[in-house]
């Protein structure tokens, strides 16, 4: 992960990222994030969110935003 962030600075040179590295790092992240562990789980969604540390309803709403069924 560390690697990853060093290279997006890297790629940036100095140049402000738009929105922000914060949320487009969260981004790039979360979707595949959710998509393992929900793989992992089977598709329960309360097992998920107890491995996430989230609780069902936000993992729900993770998952409706993302589009990811």
């Amino acid at each position: 992960m560390a690697n990853s962030v060093r290279r997006y600075l890297a790629d940036l040179n100095g140049t402000p990222c738009r929105d922000g590295l914060y949320a487009r790092m969260l981004r790039e992240i979360e979707r595949p994030l959710l998509r393992e562990v929900l793989a992992w789980s089977d598709g329960n969604h309360s097992r998920a969110a107890e491995v996430l540390g989230i609780h069902r309803a936000t993992l729900r709403k993770k998952l409706r935003e993302l589009g990811i069924d």
